[in-house]
């Protein structure tokens, strides 16, 4: 106890002023944080400058090097010194700082990379003779003649030389070159019309491409489309919505994918705010809610957004890196998100994603079997089909819901129509259906939980559930918490058409239950909603809970797995899922259907 204090000085303290070297090393300690920061600050740097192609070249995943060549504007001999000035930027005047256009604007990059590396640029702006400049360990060169095209090239070389210690918190090459590569990515997607390379000159042998994309050309959403598919893959874009909204001076575009085509984690996705690629909280709550009606928790989407708005209603200077932002209206953002995402959602219908079919035609190709040509393949002239009835077993067993069928006019035969004609039940859950172009294959459970889903939103939204009455109430037993929880919730579940009553200590009686889902398994569904309601304690709005309770309302009231169903109810099935949005799906983003192309199933066969 007799030891002084460690941050108490036994002498008077002095207070000095940094130098110019130490204080450009704390400020790269914010600013460029690893090799991909350096990236990410050079490539915005040549965006600004009005660059249409931008080379990266690395080696050793950064950490000997970094060049970045384009063909801006370039800078003039007597701009290179101040370039590399802290706070020197010709990016924005100083007299409003809400009103950046830019991706950089602070001017800290250069000096902040001169103060941990050994740096060097060369330049030719337009009309002037090209110039270079180097600084390393913050120690500044004087300006060279230089030949080069119009454009800039900035090299970074042994990044931290001069901060050891930052050295030992480095990652592997390899690391170190995938983030890397993520920063270009999602700078390529900001730029569709900007070509970029990024090529590991490591060992200083060929250059080893690592990735590659042409400027785009044609409209905005044309050319975003093609980025898109360039950087996401060509399956996100097959199965992504074109996003496309506005509401008070904000916007929104971009591509969302159908909820069939989600991820076991969050990474593809994108967010970008006027171009400006960001990682905020605020846009991943908003897509979180539009497709909480989709996806279970453990399911992600997969998105590319982009809003833009006037500069003053986004503040950008929020942190050194710039990957967070604040909006001066986050509500309106928000919910601009929210109902574009379910407005397109709910426009796309019951189609799910073409992955789904692709997955299941490779599960059933053969390996290693060549296909062959044989005599009897010849063109079809179409094949002869038994009434849409025969071929069913016509029973009528118990069943706990209900297929209503839906008035469709349409005088286009069953196969003509997008879901086609129902042909078959395999293993009393699966429905098996004929298109002109295929077939279709249905999981009866999964699609009537979705319909069933629906119906009792609409149901909710118009007036309320309807209920129906018990003969006798069902007294259901639990925990003391779960009963509390539940009548808790009493009112909100009574809008669902589900009346409860207490009935002592650890039971709760049922006295109603929703009319659409006619003989139900009430303490299974109480069991359930339990679970909802415990899991979904976060929810940000009532009608998130409600919808989440709804969800696993609907779930008691499908169509179970086993049931034989009737050739009339198979039809009244696909034809419902046809006029009904979101169909595609069911409550969890799993698909409810898979379509197999004719053309795909010959090729399987052989038949080419």
């Amino acid at each position: 106890m007799s030891e002084a204090h460690p941050k108490i000085s036994q002498s008077q303290p002095v207070i000095r002023q940094l130098d110019d070297a130490a204080i450009n090393r704390i400020a790269a300690g914010e600013v460029v944080e690893r090799p991909a920061s350096a990236v990410k600050e050079l490539v915005e740097n040549a965006i600004d400058a009005g660059a249409t192609r931008i080379r990266i070249e690395v080696a050793d995943g950064g950490k000997t090097l970094i060049r970045v060549v384009d063909d801006g504007c370039g800078m003039s001999a007597a701009d290179l010194p101040l370039a590399l000035s802290r706070h020197a930027t010709s990016k924005i005047d100083g007299s409003d700082l809400l009103n950046i256009h830019t991706f950089g604007f602070r001017g800290e990059a250069l000096p902040s990379l001169g103060a941990v590396g050994r740096l060097s640029i060369a330049s030719r702006a337009a009309g002037q003779e090209g110039a270079s400049i180097e600084v390393s360990g913050g120690v500044m060169s004087a300006v060279k003649p230089a030949a080069l095209a119009a454009g800039t090239r900035v090299e970074l070389r042994d990044i931290f030389y001069a901060t050891p210690a930052r050295l030992k918190f480095m990652r592997s090459d390899r690391a170190e070159m995938q983030a890397i590569a993520d920063v270009v990515k999602r700078l390529a997607m900001a730029e569709p019309y900007v070509g970029f390379v990024l090529a590991d000159v490591s060992g200083g042998g060929e250059a080893q491409v690592k990735f590659r994309v042409d400027g785009e050309s044609g409209d905005m959403f044309k050319a975003l489309h093609g980025r898109l598919a360039q950087v996401m893959g060509r399956e996100f874009a097959a199965n992504a919505l074109a996003i496309d909204a506005e509401r008070e001076g904000v916007s929104l575009t971009g591509y969302a994918a159908l909820p069939t085509y989600s991820r076991g984690s969050a990474v593809a996705q994108f967010f970008f705010v006027n171009e400006r690629p960001v990682r905020d909280k605020l846009l991943i709550g908003a897509l979180r809610g539009a497709y909480s009606d989709f996806l279970s928790r453990d399911r992600h989407p997969a998105v590319a957004l982009f809003v833009s708005c006037a500069p003053n209603l986004v503040d950008v200077n929020v942190h050194p890196a710039k990957s967070e932002v604040r909006f001066r209206d986050p509500g309106l953002v928000r919910g601009l998100i929210v109902s574009a995402l379910k407005h397109a959602l709910a426009e796309a219908g019951h189609r799910a994603s073409s992955t789904v079919a692709d997955a299941a035609l490779g599960a059933m190709r053969p390996e290693g079997i060549a296909p062959r040509v044989y005599q009897m393949d010849r063109p079809s002239l179409g094949p002869s089909y038994a009434a849409p009835s025969q071929g069913f077993a016509e029973m009528a067993g118990g069943y706990s819901a209900r297929v209503e069928p839906v008035e469709v006019v349409d005088e286009r035969p069953l196969e003509a129509l997008p879901l086609g004609a129902a042909r078959a039940q395999l293993h009393e859950n699966y429905i098996v259906a004929q298109t002109e172009t295929g077939m279709i294959l249905v999981d009866q459970h999964a699609a009537h939980e979705r319909l069933v889903y629906e119906r009792l939103k609409r149901q909710m939204a118009e007036n309320g559930v309807r209920a129906q009455a018990l003969l006798i109430p069902e007294i259901v037993s639990m925990s003391e918490g779960d009963c509390a929880l539940l009548l808790e919730a009493a009112e909100e579940l009574g809008q669902l058409g589900l009346s409860l009553e207490p009935f002592g200590a650890g039971s709760v009686a049922v006295r109603e239950t929703p009319a659409i889902l006619g003989e139900v398994n009430a303490e299974a569904m109480l069991r359930d909603i339990v679970d909802e309601l415990t899991d979904g304690g976060t929810s940000s709005t009532v009608k998130d809970k409600l919808e989440a309770v709804l969800s696993r309302v609907a779930c008691h009231g499908s169509i179970r797995s086993g049931r034989r169903m009737r050739a009339e109810e198979m039809n009244a099935l696909l034809r419902e899922m046809e006029a009904t949005p979101h169909s595609g799906q069911c409550n969890h983003g799993r698909p409810t259907y898979i379509e197999l192309k004719l053309s795909d199933i010959e090729r399987l066969f052989g038949r080419t």
